[in-house]
């Protein structure tokens, strides 16, 4: 019955609002029209714009209020109810948010005991631990506490109940009062001079600047939390080491080398390999399709293109480390047994293994993209080249790529962006060794290989160990950003010459 009461009040709340949104926008449209005798041209707005404003004002606050209140209250309970429970009743080996979650069991398992008939509510509001086994009680209503009932946790699940309870009964009252109130404001400004239009059309405006304001607000709270952590990384560790060391040695004991220069170098050696490989199949594939194909082939080639940008990253992996590493293996080492007959290659992991696969990866990004940009670019173009006598070929060269050079560019940039970020590849197809080598069949890693590596398991957040992660978070954020700035000049650069 509590679960029943704690998600079901909420959503008959909410129903119960949108039905008095609904009644008020067919209330007020109606009170509108009867204002002028249902002459709609005497309005200062279309009779809807009235019903509009009057769904506005009765969801949006209630609505709004809501939202908050289902966020606040659960903080203020626990925090009133955690002063309730002293530091001895934590037990050796235990947390505060353990004995809370005991708590919050307890509360439970108190309603439930109450509607099996166990107890009635006045025994639960008074019940005391003292020569009653509390923890036997609840056990019999499916109730699984992580330890025994102290009375100040007793006392403290009670309290929490009664909070609850009556935060929730206030909350639907806070709630219909809002909705109603909003009602009762819309059927008096259902008027023929009210400027039913002006408002519904602000609040659309500000809902727009809102969704604007949330995606610029979560970028910045993001490089934030970056950013912070890094300085505190910095406090513990010398940035000297970070930006110009050439070791890379987290080791838990205070004395690590935690320099990029080593992630930098690998993240940048495979995403050059795997452009190499993206950028000219990519671009040729796009040419093909969007100049030479028939729509028949096009209509084919493109969704089997396509299909590979939906081939989980994992997978990926696999066929790296499974089919592309061995095959390197057998023509690059295993010396006289090799095809080559050398040994170059030692495993199966290397930066040219993640390169390979991760251009084959992007080969969608770049090809998809680029296609849309050449169509993109006027018939009138070609046809202009074909009366000065240009051949097809020539057209494309001097024509069709430059008027869209700035569009690839961003798809290429896009592209990089792409395998900067990339993660399960690079784990298990170039390895995890962190090293400076411009040789590509030597297994390296990357930055976003190591963040994850850094941030996994029992870890203690004020390491620098720990800390070294969200400064090369913070890191690879300034180097995609740089990207693209690069890829705005470059367009900008080339749109003039053409606009």
């Amino acid at each position: 019955m509590r679960d029943i009461f704690n998600v079901g009040s909420t959503t008959l709340l909410v129903v119960v609002v949108l039905i008095l949104t609904v009644l008020a926008y067919g209330l007020v449209r109606s009170r509108a029209m009867s204002s002028v005798s249902g002459d709609a041209r005497k309005l200062h707005s279309l009779p809807n714009y009235y019903g509009y404003n009057a769904a506005m004002l009765t969801a949006i606050p209630a609505l709004f209020v809501l939202a908050i209140w289902m966020l606040v209250q659960p903080m203020l309970i626990q925090n009133a109810v955690i002063d309730m429970i002293p530091q001895s009743a934590v037990n050796e080996g235990s947390s505060v948010n353990l004995v809370m979650s005991d708590v919050r069991r307890v509360a439970n398992g108190l309603d439930a005991a109450v509607e099996s008939g166990a107890l009635d509510a006045q025994s639960a509001r008074d019940l005391d631990v003292t020569g009653t086994d509390v923890r036997a009680l609840l056990a019999g209503t499916g109730v699984a506490l992580g330890s025994d009932v102290t009375p100040e946790v007793l006392a403290a699940a009670q309290r929490y109940r009664s909070m609850e309870y009556t935060g929730r009964w206030l909350m639907i009252a806070v709630i219909s009062v809002l909705a109603l109130a909003g009602l009762f404001i819309a059927m008096r400004t259902a008027r023929a001079d009210f400027r039913a239009r002006n408002t519904v059309e602000r609040f659309l405006l500000g809902l727009l600047v809102l969704a604007a304001s949330l995606a610029i607000l979560t970028t910045v709270g993001i490089v934030l939390s970056m950013l912070f952590e890094t300085l505190n990384f910095f406090r513990l560790h010398p940035w000297q080491d970070f930006f110009l060391g050439t070791t890379w040695a987290p080791n838990f004991r205070g004395d690590s080398d935690l320099s990029i220069l080593p992630l930098l170098w690998g993240t940048l050696y495979i995403s050059i390999i795997a452009l190499l490989v993206a950028v000219p199949i990519g671009l040729f594939a796009a040419i093909y399709l969007s100049e030479y194909a028939n729509n028949k082939v096009r209509s084919f080639a493109k969704p089997l293109l396509e299909i590979l940008a939906g081939i989980p990253t994992i997978v990926y992996g696999l066929f790296a480390l499974l089919t592309v590493g061995p095959f390197l293996v057998n023509i690059f080492g295993r010396g006289e047994n090799g095809l080559l007959g050398v040994d170059w290659m030692s495993g199966a992991t290397s930066v040219l293994t993640a390169g390979l696969v991760m251009g084959i990866m992007l080969i969608p990004f770049v090809s998809s993209l680029s296609d849309d940009i050449i169509n993109a670019v006027p018939q009138s173009m070609r046809d202009g080249s074909f009366g000065l006598g240009a051949t097809h070929s020539e057209t494309i060269r001097q024509v069709v790529l430059p008027a869209a050079l700035p569009g690839i560019v961003g798809a290429v940039l896009l592209a990089a962006s792409r395998a900067i970020g990339e993660t399960m590849i690079v784990v298990l197809g170039a390895g995890a060794i962190a090293r400076i080598s411009g040789n590509p069949l030597e297994a390296m890693t990357t930055i976003t290989t190591r963040i994850v590596s850094q941030l996994t398991g029992d870890t203690d957040f004020a390491s620098p160990e720990t800390l070294v992660a969200f400064a090369l978070g913070l890191t690879l954020f300034v180097l995609t950003l740089g990207l693209n700035v690069l890829a705005l000049y470059i367009v900008r650069k080339y749109r003039e010459q053409y606009e």
